[in-house]
């Protein structure tokens, strides 16, 4: 007797994971839409469909993140490229990219430096919001400088005023020209502290451990950041720095005690301040 085919709801309320992990994973799968489930959720699949189904799935409940699984992660309206050679775009960065964005207000050609950049989602995302800003993303992993460099070409406009986003490799600043001079500098460095246990948590084990941590106490990059900052901002031109939920009083700290004013905090969605930053104002040097 032979076996009845699989359908796409069969195979979805057999799953063990999460219903949108397994529809998103489904839908990878199938080359489909997500409301293709729904209408086209009684068709028989290839078992070749299935297999590959019921291995990424199997790969899930082992632990690997969903955006690894599919390649893909949306940010910002944007959907990124991502391995596991690049740290995985998180919603709550997205208030990193809001606040650059509100900085910018008013500015003719900003010049904006992304340190740390990765999958390049905060810099991509930017400059497709300001088509003239001039984009310059940096980042010490080859491995990841090649993924931003796909997702960059990928997603904006090759015509764009501010031109193609300047990827380089470099150890924060050090592979810049002394002359440059930027409006805004962003990053959202590796701030969790070497012997905190979420590393070993969840997404976290497969994600490369040097975007995560600075194998110290979560504000060494931070401090580098803040204090090599006052020589790369024109006079009033801002830093914000994604950093842990607990961390927000010591990078206030390190900004006030460089020199910057007007220094704050923003909360994310989930009510945690999620990024610091300031002013360097003229005269501060």
């Amino acid at each position: 007797m032979l076996a009845t085919p699989s359908t796409p709801v069969a195979l979805l309320r057999a799953s063990p994971l999460p219903s949108l992990e397994a529809r998103i994973l489904l839908t990878h799968v199938l080359g489909w839409r997500p409301t293709q489930l729904i209408t086209r959720g009684d068709e028989p699949m290839d078992e070749a469909d299935v297999e590959r189904f019921r291995t990424l799935e199997a790969r899930r409940v082992a632990g690997e993140p969903v955006a690894q699984l599919v390649g893909a992660r949306e940010f910002f309206g944007l959907d990124f490229d991502v391995t596991p050679d690049v740290l995985i775009p998180r919603p709550e960065t997205e208030l990193l990219v809001e606040t650059a964005l509100s900085a910018m207000d008013g500015l003719s050609r900003p010049r904006l430096l992304d340190l740390g950049t990765g999958t390049g989602a905060i810099a991509v995302a930017i400059a497709s919001m300001r088509p003239d800003a001039r984009v310059w993303a940096l980042d010490r992993s080859t491995q990841a400088l090649a993924v931003a460099t796909r997702n960059a070409a990928r997603l904006l406009d090759a015509k764009r005023p501010g031109g193609a986003v300047t990827l380089m490799q470099s150890d924060w600043y050090a592979s810049l020209d002394a002359t440059l001079r930027f409006e805004v500098i962003v990053s959202n460095p590796p701030y969790i502290a070497s012997g905190d246990p979420h590393l070993a948590e969840g997404d976290l084990r497969f994600e490369p451990r040097g975007a995560l941590t600075d194998e110290a106490d979560g504000l060494s990059a931070i401090r580098e950041i803040v204090a090599g900052a006052p020589t790369r901002l024109v006079p009033k031109g801002v830093l914000w720095i994604e950093h842990g939920y607990d961390q927000s009083a010591a990078v206030r700290e390190l900004l006030v005690a460089q020199g910057f004013t007007q220094v704050r905090s923003e909360r994310d969605l989930a009510g945690i301040e999620r990024i610091s930053g300031g002013v360097w104002a003229a005269g501060n040097s």
